[in-house]
């Protein structure tokens, strides 16, 4: 027990007269027990404070006062005496009544348990301990701590014995984040254990509100409340609540409340006289929040019920059962395991025999006439095991049976509800967003091994071509293994190697089909000629080997080889300068140019007997530098000879907040990039009627971030000859209440032209509208033309959503109570 007392000091005089008496006399334990309460009574320079154990002495601590205010501590029959080294208590601030045991300590203690080892520490104005009941009694601003929780009242009453405090006026009890306050609180520091009386309780986590006339703590989960009262809404008057007469929950188990209402503000919406509910933290089996839905043309009702289970901490299911009024049953389930960091995945599968009939005719690819019953499903697969850091196999398969699954189940699906792009989350990775857009799925198997300097990748890919008429004519890799050789340098030399081998073999049920292998090593010796240019020389040559097993008959060799040479150098440089600003934060800008021109020769090539099932899109050489050439240098399985440029501006701010820390924001980002075709230029113009075209497209990236609520980003590509062939712009603005605006634009010559927008604008504190229109311009159709609004207060929302698509009406309805339910129906 340590005793903490705001002391009042006199003299010095009689600092040492218990230490002089008991070492002088040498006398037995009792005397010295009566000359210490002698002393006590008669000599303000010495105190006494029980240890009721009677094993050990006590720690003291003095406020104010350093560990050497006192000069000796002695024990004698349970009582602890203090010797300080400067002036003792007055006789008004510490008294001893011998008739009811009781001791005043002044300002706080420290009380420990012998028996469970568990301490309290308390603070007050005063404090007295009863020495036979052993119970603390602080009055005024008390102050309790233990076991990680802070009690706070007028009055606080603590049974050192029995580990129950007794807390009135202004009782507070602080855990964590959690608080419970009431007029009195009685609880057990041991077990956890107690009750409150007109009390209220908050949960932080998910800001939940609890009243009642009694709230007590039964066991480690169980709980019992007297007119309770729950809502997440903030203020003495919420805008809804759930009320009832009492309420029994076990946490990880059920809870039951006598006679439910759903108040909205004072005006009762629903009544029951027992309502059973679910009061689980953890993974439990059980039905999930049901998918409501009504479509005017596609499906009308629309009804989906899941049903989780809980296997195992490491494993769980669930079961999705569908009604779909125009189609019919569909039945889902999904299986999640995680075994480890080391191995986790997902399985997912559907079934549906679909009764709705179709017609379509919109172009080949996409036409049909359903009028009889389809069977129609969908698996999706995702695995991972990671055997080491460099050692892992993966594996994303997903299958349709048809390519207008995604079309006609847009609305709601399993892999719109698990789309994530980040990958955040281990076990909602579904890494395509399964609309009306999607125009093809891969699936891939992946074994990748890397060392130090090499890696080999193993791969098996599959595609479904959702635009082809037939998918049998659709490139399927059935395997490809990829060996790759970091760059690194030779020796101790200067010069730098690297390489790629890859064998393939390409299937197709229909055309040309086999096996392609070929190896790429490049060598390269980049060196400065100045401290502002650098120059990359690089030679590069393929040897390609391929060898078909289709049953096509024409006058091509089945089996060849050919070897390609590739020669280029690389000239780039990187110039900058800083600006100071000081505006608004910004204290400098720097501005940075950075050129680079590439020449790269291949000489004539054989293009004899070339398969058509492998013509690379872009050059199979590594371009030296950055290599932003890729699109304009092409297929390089022709001659080449040509001069590639490229020109990047970026300005970027050092940027000071108010906190003193410095970030940097490049706002401003220009990259040019265009080829010369040498070979094109020259080449003769005999009987040819066509003109010499050399230039390539010019590429034109733009990216602009002066401020967090503006962003513009340009993707461009513009035909020297003929004009634009591609642009592509992003603009987002929004403001400090949430307004937003967003505006798309994608243009491809002779193929696409949309335009999308999506508005948010805050009308009031509580009411926000949106409106979304998506246009096909080159077909002259509306995608989508959707109109929103929403009403939402600090812990309950409501809105609707009316949306208009070229094929359907639909009608969404949304509530959402804030810690309960989140749900619409359309």
């Amino acid at each position: 027990m340590i005793a903490i007392g705001h002391k009042k000091f006199k003299s010095k005089k009689n600092n040492n007269m218990l230490f002089v008496v008991c070492n002088i006399l040498k006398i037995d334990l009792t005397i010295a027990f009566l000359i210490a309460i002698m002393i006590l009574i008669f000599c303000p320079s010495a105190s006494a404070v029980e240890n009721p154990d009677n094993e050990n002495l006590a720690k003291i601590k003095v406020d104010d006062v350093n560990k050497d205010s006192f000069q000796e501590v002695h024990r004698t029959q349970g009582k602890v005496v203090l010797i300080y080294n400067e002036d003792a208590l007055d006789e008004d601030d510490m008294e001893l009544n011998n008739k009811n045991d009781i001791i005043p300590v002044q300002g706080g203690a420290v009380v420990e348990n012998k028996k469970n080892g568990n301490s309290a520490s308390i603070e007050a104005d005063s404090m007295d301990y009863d020495n036979v009941r052993d119970v603390y009694h602080a009055r005024g601003k008390v102050s309790m701590f233990y076991s990680g929780a802070a009690l706070s009242a007028d009055d606080v009453e603590f049974d050192n014995k029995n580990n129950v405090a007794t807390a009135q006026g202004s009782a507070f009890l602080k855990m964590g984040e959690d608080t419970l306050q009431g007029d009195k609180i009685v609880v057990n520091t041991e077990n956890k254990t107690g009750v409150a009386y007109k009390a209220s309780a908050f949960y932080a986590r998910n800001n939940f509100h609890v009243k009642g006339d009694k709230i007590e703590k039964t066991g480690e989960n169980t709980y019992f409340i007297k007119q309770p009262s729950a809502t997440t809404c903030d203020g003495d008057n919420p805008d809804w609540q759930i009320t009832g007469s009492e309420m029994k929950v076990t946490i990880e188990g059920y809870g039951v409340m006598k006679d439910a209402r759903f108040l909205a503000k004072c005006l009762p919406i629903f009544y029951s006289p027992i309502l059973p509910f679910p009061a689980k933290t953890k993974r439990q089996s059980g039905l999930l929040l049901p998918y409501l839905a009504y479509s005017r043309d596609k499906d009308g009702i629309d009804i989906e019920v899941p049903y989780f289970w809980a296997i195992s901490p490491q494993m769980d299911a669930t079961f999705y059962q569908r009604y779909i009024e125009k189609r019919g049953f569909k039945e889902g389930a999904e299986f999640r395991y995680y075994l480890g960091e080391k191995s986790l995945g997902t399985f997912y599968g559907d079934y549906i025999e679909d009764t709705r009939h179709v017609t379509e005719t919109t172009d080949m690819a996409t036409s049909r006439n359903w009028q009889e019953m389809h069977k129609r499903w969908s698996y999706y697969f995702n695995h991972q095991t990671n055997f080491d850091s460099q050692f892992y196999l993966r594996t994303d398969l997903k299958k349709t049976s048809d390519k207008w699954y995604f079309k006609d189940f847009s609305s709601h699906n399993y892999y719109l509800d698990n789309y994530a792009q980040t990958g955040e989350d281990n076990f909602k990775n579904v890494s395509f967003k399964g609309d009306q857009s999607l125009r093809y799925q891969e699936s891939t198997i992946r074994v990748y091994k890397g060392w130090s300097n090499f890696n080999l990748t193993g791969m098996i890919n599959s595609t479904d071509d959702f635009a082809a008429v037939n998918n049998d004519q659709t490139l399927q890799k059935y395997p490809e293994i990829v060996l790759t050789g970091i760059k690194q340098p030779f020796l101790n030399t200067p010069v730098y190697y690297e390489f790629t081998g890859t064998y393939d073999y390409l299937y197709r049920g229909e055309g040309q089909k086999g096996h392609y292998v070929d190896f790429l090593p490049t060598v390269s010796a980049p060196f400065n000629i100045s401290r502002y240019v650098k120059i990359i020389p690089q030679f590069a040559f393929k040897e390609t080997f391929w060898s078909r097993d289709d049953n096509q008959t024409d006058s091509k060799n089945k089996t060849a080889d050919r070897t390609v040479f590739n020669a280029s150098v690389s000239l780039s440089s990187q110039l900058s300068r800083i600006f100071n600003v000081n505006v608004n934060g910004w204290e400098k800008v720097r501005h940075e140019i950075r050129p680079e021109i590439i020449y790269s020769y291949i000489p004539d090539v054989n293009m004899d007997n070339v398969p058509d099932y492998y013509v690379p899109a872009s050059s199979p050489f590594p371009m030296p530098g950055s290599n932003p050439f890729a699109t304009v240098f092409g297929n390089a399985l022709t001659e080449q000879n040509a001069v590639a440029w490229s020109f990047t501006n970026t300005l970027t701010a050092k940027i000071k907040d108010d906190h003193g820390a410095y970030s940097y924001l490049e706002f401003l980002r220009l990259r040019l990039f265009q080829m010369y075709d040498i070979h094109e230029a020259n080449k003769s113009m005999e009987g040819v009627t066509q003109e010499r075209r050399p230039f390539s497209d010019l590429g034109i990236e733009f990216d602009l971030t002066p401020h967090k609520y503006f962003s513009f980003m340009a993707r461009n590509v513009y035909d020297v000859y003929d004009g634009w062939k591609q642009t592509n712009y992003d603009l987002n603005v929004k403001d400090w209440r949430g307004d937003t605006m967003t505006i798309g634009y994608r243009y491809t010559v002779d193929s696409i032209e949309e335009i999308n927008l999506y508005l948010k604008a805050v009308i009031t504190e509580n009411i926000d509208g949106t409106f979304i229109s998506k246009h096909d311009l080159f077909n002259s159709r509306t995608i989508e033309n959707t109109v929103g609004l929403f009403y939402h207060k600090q812990c309950w929302g409501m809105g609707f959503d009316l949306t208009e698509t070229d094929d359907d009406v639909r009608f969404m309805f949304k509530i959402s109570l804030a810690g309960l339910i989140n749900m619409g129906s359309k």
